[in-house]
């Protein structure tokens, strides 16, 4: 990869560096419900199957789509789509020219970084395997800068 990719614009990356700058916080893995009339997203602390509740990291990423259908591949086309995305995702910070946070692990070289700043799930959420009904599990993340 090339040094300082992740300043560089979304779209000159490649697909290693793409994959790369994604700091592994996990909301993306997060059931979510979207209210029909108004559009507002309420999230849940409710995880894919597939992620790792005590690391945020998926258990099988390179084959997800065999697992789990409707996984979302974040695509440059899609980042300015998607509402749900947290303003702590490195894909929207660089979608809109803004730089990573300190505690992103290309900057810290820390990956344990994004949980000291408690923006990873890790810890925090269950399985869809066991959590029942995904009403009751709405939560407001805090928003950390």
């Amino acid at each position: 990869m090339r040094a300082r990719f992740w300043e560089l614009p979304l779209a000159a990356l490649t697909r290693e560096e793409w994959e790369a700058l994604c700091d592994g916080c996990g909301r993306c893995c997060l059931h979510k419900f979207e209210d029909e009339d108004t559009g507002a997203i309420a999230e849940t602390n409710v995880a894919c199957r597939l992620l790792d509740c005590s690391t945020a990291r998926c258990r099988d990423y390179t084959h997800r789509k065999a697992f789990v259908p409707d996984c979302l591949t974040l695509t440059l086309k899609l980042v300015d789509d998607i509402e749900w995305l947290p303003h702590t995702c490195a894909y929207r910070l660089r979608a809109n020219d803004e730089p990573l946070p300190d505690w992103h692990y290309l900057i810290s070289g820390d990956r344990e970084a994004v949980v000291r700043a408690g923006v990873s799930v890790a810890g925090r959420v269950i399985s869809e395997t066991v959590a029942g009904p995904l009403e009751h599990h709405i939560v407001e993340w805090e928003d950390v800068e």
